[in-house]
């Protein structure tokens, strides 16, 4: 069978683009050839800068035939007198089917005409001819532009096209910029190395008949030999390469014959933190960076030497390596210069500055946030009830969190903030907790960042975090769809992750709710918050139990509560008691140990709303009149009650919640005996004093196992 391949050449492309482009055809060809009917042996999709190609593997030569049935109009239209109308001729010769293959068949909206109607299979290259051009100009991404006249957007222009049915040229046409662009078999080398067409005698042949011209299209391929030529390339330097996977993404899609190049700098820079350097290595130059390990201590240290991958002539190896090393050495430099006129002065004279730099326009200044922080840093130490050293070192934090924005150093690379905040705090003579905390209040930066350590970072952190969602929230700046300028996802994920990770006892509502009187206070036009601000809390909750602690989303609603406001109130007040009770009720989904209490619970629950009974009440003697009782169950029913009491409280107060199941498993005898044993009795008594009695009863029980989660939600296993 025959294969079929598409070439899209381009100038360079930007890196990002390919990727891109690479995963969109590897979904969308794939199902429309299949909507099609077409089913292929392979597809292979390749890219690099200055094209997209793929290779359609031993395709059939035409679809198949099918037969395919068709409704018709409703017989009593079709038919007038038991003769045919026009609106019945009308439909035969629509679809090209004689009058004696009609069928009228019942149908629930009564009797319709049907017909089965034979439909021969296209040729697939009929169908290639207008699928090809789809797949180009369907693509989408970021910074697409019209390329001269006409209506094709796309990255960068398109300068050929190549379109190959086995040996043969496709027909396919793109006006682009104005300009009918035709296909052909006609390729293009690598631009330096082989600035030549090339002919492709084959669909199957692109891949060798690329490589024969310096090029190798598959970027698998230019992963797999860059990363072995920069492990190779540091072995004479007696040392390893750090290969960073977003810098090998990009780099993949920067070369199409990728040539590994040592460079060297000046030893003297490495006087410079390591974090500078790899910044100007990695982010501004696209430099592997090379050091020393110790596999005994992994301890390791940089090199004066940097890898990066060329895209040009080989044999020009040392000229490339010498033109790289000026540029790293001028960035150095000026890193040095930069490094030395910040440490000339203490961090803290740097916060006046802040007062220049406008953190939102009606916000104010970033030395405003940094007030702010520092209030709430204050208000989370007197809920953690901290040591006074404790409590200077957070303050001393907070304060100095945003100073190395305004020095000369994070001017010129923004990536560095908070790492050169705790370098420039040593250098001030500020304590390593404090210089520690600088740093990690940023973390975590992203889903698979590390986590703050140091107790500093983890209160200026959420303090921080809180700031910006109050604030933000208070403008009416709340995130919609896919926009999110402000990061406020990240921030109110980065709250739950830090509290979480670092078991920190703080009542997030209550932090909520003072900063938004106090944001109200400095904007008396605007409203609170905090009614918007938990919804979207409550809702980053669900989803991190769900997705980072893996809790089935029924016992998730449990915890949360469905739209009920006591369980979204608890859960903001403890995230470390909201976490425990997911993931215990989870533990003991899985051991049956849920099964055991589930119908007990739930039965109780669903005849005590029926009742009026507050669902924060425990208390047995408070709501209960023994005088009523009519049948012994009854009495049993209330002294299991009173027994459960302090078990529920000690269950609570030490999270310890598997006592409170055990409890409730040993009282489900007792329940199962009010409802159904020889003594049972009838709840919905026409007595409205000893029916309301009962409910109590089962509303009390329900009451104890709220404490635990809401068993509505859950669903039985």
């Amino acid at each position: 069978m025959p294969s079929f391949l598409l070439e899209v050449g381009t100038e360079e492309l930007p890196a990002s683009f390919v990727d891109e482009a690479i995963a969109q055809w590897q979904n969308r060809i794939a199902t429309s050839l299949e909507e099609q009917l077409l089913t292929p042996q392979g597809i292979e999709i390749y890219g690099t800068p200055r094209r997209l190609a793929v290779l359609i593997k031993e395709l059939p030569t035409k679809q198949p035939d099918r037969e395919e049935e068709i409704k018709g109009p409703a017989a009593n239209v079709a038919f007038s007198n038991g003769k045919p109308t026009k609106a019945l001729e009308g439909f035969l010769t629509r679809q090209g089917v004689a009058p004696e293959n009609v069928e009228i068949r019942n149908t629930n909206k009564g009797d319709f005409v049907f017909v089965q109607k034979k439909i021969i299979g296209r040729t697939t290259t009929e169908i290639l001819q207008e699928l090809a051009p789809q797949w180009i100009t369907q693509l989408e991404g970021r910074r697409f532009m019209r390329w001269g006249d006409g209506d094709l957007r796309f990255p960068r222009p398109i300068r050929w096209l190549v379109a190959l049915w086995d040996k043969e040229v496709l027909p396919l046409e793109l006006v682009n910029g104005g300009t009918l662009l035709k296909s052909d078999r006609l390729s293009w080398g690598h631009r330096i190395l082989h600035p030549e067409a090339v002919s492709i005698p084959e669909a199957n042949a692109y891949q060798k008949s690329l490589q024969q011209a310096y090029v190798e299209v598959s970027p698998h391929q230019r992963r797999s030999s860059i990363k072995q030529q920069i492990e190779k390339a540091a072995k004479p330097l007696k040392g390893v390469a750090v290969i960073p996977p977003e810098l090998l993404d990009e780099v993949v899609n920067l070369v199409e014959y990728p040539t590994a190049v040592v460079g060297k700098f000046d030893a003297e820079f490495l006087n410079l933190p390591t974090e500078v350097i790899t910044t100007v290595m990695v982010t501004h130059q696209r430099y592997f960076p090379v050091q020393t390990s110790t596999k005994k201590t992994n301890d390791s240290t940089l090199l004066p030497h940097f890898i990066t991958i060329a895209n040009g002539d080989p044999k020009k190896a040392d000229l490339i390596a010498s033109g790289n090393q000026r540029v790293i050495r001028a960035r150095l430099a000026d890193a040095q210069f930069f490094y030395k006129a910040d440490c000339d002065q203490p961090l803290e004279s740097y916060l006046p500055q802040l007062e220049t730099v406008t953190f939102q326009e009606q916000l104010g200044t970033i030395r405003d946030k940094v007030d702010r922080i520092m209030e709430i840093s204050q208000l989370i130490v007197e809920q953690l009830e901290l040591e006074q050293q404790e409590r200077t070192e957070i303050e001393s934090t907070a304060m100095l969190c945003k100073a190395d924005l305004v020095t000369q150093m994070v001017y010129e690379f923004p990536e560095l903030q908070g790492v050169m905040g705790q370098k420039y705090a040593l250098v001030s003579g500020e304590s390593p907790n404090v210089a520690q905390g600088i740093f990690e209040h940023y973390l975590p930066r992203g889903a698979d960042d590390m986590m703050p350590e140091s107790l500093t970072g983890q209160v200026v952190g959420l303090a921080d975090r809180i700031d910006t969602l109050v604030s933000i929230f208070g403008l009416g700046m709340i995130p919609t769809g896919s926009g999110d300028p402000f990061a406020l996802r990240r921030a109110a994920t980065g709250v739950i992750k830090v509290t979480w990770y670092a078991d920190l006892p703080i009542d997030l509502l209550a932090l909520i709710e003072q900063s938004s009187e106090d944001f109200v206070t400095a904007h008396p036009d605007k409203t609170s918050p905090v009614e918007a601000l938990k919804s979207f809390l409550i809702q980053r909750l669900s989803t991190l139990l769900q997705d980072d602690l893996k809790i089935d989303y029924d016992l998730v609603n449990a915890v949360l509560g469905e739209n009920d406001p006591e369980y979204a109130q608890r859960a903001l007040e403890d995230l470390l008691d909201v976490r425990d009770r997911a993931q215990f009720l989870q533990e003991i989904r899985n051991n049956k140990k849920l099964e055991e209490i589930y119908e007990t619970v739930n039965r109780s629950a669903r005849l005590a709303v029926k009742g009026d009974l507050n669902t924060q009440e425990l208390d047995p003697p408070k709501v209960i009149r023994p005088d009523l009782f009519e049948k012994s169950s009854e009495k049993q029913f209330y002294e299991a009650l009173i027994d459960l009491v302090p078990t529920t409280q000690t269950a609570q107060a030490e999270r310890n919640y598997q006592l409170l199941v055990d409890a409730l498993a040993k009282i489900a005898p007792t329940v199962s005996n009010f409802f159904d044993g020889d003594d049972s009795v009838l709840v919905m008594d026409e007595n409205p004093e000893i029916r309301q009695n009962r409910l109590n009863l089962l509303g009390l029980l329900r009451n104890h196992a709220r404490v635990l989660a809401d068993f509505g939600p859950i669903v039985k296993s």
